[in-house]
């Protein structure tokens, strides 16, 4: 590998949570809306149609689910994880020696190839000289879709590629991506002219930018530059994965938050879809057990994917362990910390850190903690730095989904757990 990081002097975050563009500095991102993920579609010919669809301007969450589903989401498990046929807890029997987890993202992108399905698959690889630097790929060969393998958790300007799909006429599509690009491709769907779109979802959280995951790795790591994949796993722990095979485990308690404060882009903290509601296959990890991925087919297309994959994979069982309502109420009060706080004491975090290995949620209730955690946080971001864009960019089901936390959320923040149209 060519790529060198930087000493932590050297770095810093590219802007503080004030900020209200993403490298607002840069030429190439003028223009566009105050919140921006640098989806791509605006580097395409479809840049005109940003304003009706992109998340960030107007979100149609609800709206493109009842075209998908002919409905919206259910008052259960389906307000926090999207709606869904079936869900499972797999893993590749052969993974992919460079994958992030088992493979299975990369091994069906593979697959729609070899088996005719589509003529091409949009998906993420690392730049040259980089392991994370994030560069979007129209892959043509199922070797090009498995040479991207890993993890990126950088921005990546996917939907940037679709000109060339136009230009190389191509009709049956398969897109790998995050859920603000969903959004805008669920969005432009209907006007595209393809005879198939298959779309695998990635959940995510908080992508950066390059040069601010490269300081978040100063930070974080001991041996920064031999990282070779790392993730947020269900132990509270981050897990990074070194050049020899070592695992370095972070507690999430002993981040230096008052040193990243600011990496963070502001459409990622006004962001309400971690799951990734739109696709039609969502492939994670968040609510496996250990070791396991994720994996959630939401429509028929998504069955099918599923069914296309199925002999390649072995299952877990999927779980749900703990009680996360009996810690929300004290994380809602975190929310009034400021931010960038330093770490508490050490004896603190060891405490902390060992009652959520030993005592925290698991399995799927694991996952509706993180979701809650991350839709009070972005709810409340959003409140707080953009009030004025809440009716546009929070979807409905977001309130319904912590309704149950109502009269805390009232007691701490004196504000009504509802959308502005129906708030005194």
């Amino acid at each position: 590998m060519n790529e060198i990081l930087l000493a932590p002097e050297d770095l810093g975050p590219s802007k503080g949570l004030d900020s209200i563009a993403l490298l607002s500095s840069e030429e190439r991102l003028q223009g566009r809306p105050k919140l921006c993920s640098d989806c791509g579609l605006c580097d395409s010919s479809l840049k005109g149609r940003m304003a009706s669809t992109c998340i960030f301007v107007r979100n149609q969450t609800e709206t493109i689910e009842e075209r998908l589903h002919g409905r919206r989401s259910k008052p259960d498990d389906e307000l926090r994880f999207g709606i869904h046929r079936a869900q499972y807890a797999a893993r590749c029997l052969k993974p992919h020696p460079k994958a992030q987890w088992s493979g299975i993202v990369t091994r069906l992108g593979a697959r729609l190839l070899e088996q005719g399905l589509v003529e091409a698959v949009i998906t993420t690889a690392a730049a040259a000289g980089t392991r994370f630097q994030a560069e979007p790929v129209l892959a043509r060969t199922p070797e090009e879709v498995l040479a991207t393998a890993g993890n990126k958790p950088c921005l990546s300007p996917n939907l940037r590629l679709l000109d060339q799909v136009r230009d190389q006429g191509i009709s049956r599509l398969a897109f790998i991506g995050t859920s603000c690009q969903v959004h805008m491709l669920r969005a432009l769907e209907p006007e595209l002219g393809l005879d198939r779109l298959y779309i695998i979802g990635i959940p995510c959280s908080d992508n950066v930018t390059y040069p601010d995951l490269q300081y978040f790795l100063t930070q974080i790591s001991r041996s920064p530059e031999t990282v070779v994949h790392y993730e947020f796993m269900q132990d509270f722990r981050l897990w990074l994965r070194h050049e020899n095979g070592s695992i370095e485990r972070v507690n999430f308690i002993d981040f230096p938050m008052d040193k990243l404060h600011g990496i963070f882009p502001s459409a990622c903290l006004s962001c309400f879809d971690y799951v990734n509601r739109l696709s039609d296959l969502t492939i994670g990890y968040m609510g496996a057990p250990l070791g396991w991925q994720w994996v959630l087919a939401r429509t028929e297309a998504g069955e099918s994917l599923f069914e296309l994959i199925r002999p390649e994979l072995e299952f877990g069982e999927l779980i749900s362990i703990g009680d996360r309502t009996r810690a929300m109420p004290r994380y809602i009060q975190g929310l009034t910390r400021p931010p960038g706080s330093k770490r508490p004491p050490f004896w603190v975090r060891k405490l902390v850190a060992y009652l959520q290995r030993t005592r925290g949620s698991k399995g799927l209730e694991f996952a509706r903690a993180i979701i809650e955690m991350k839709l009070f946080r972005n709810l409340n971001y959003v409140r707080s730095k953009f009030p004025r864009f809440e009716a546009r960019v929070v979807p409905g089901h977001v309130y319904r989904a912590l309704a149950p936390y109502a009269e805390t959320y009232r007691a701490v923040f004196g504000l009504d757990l509802k959308p502005p149209a129906e708030r005194p």
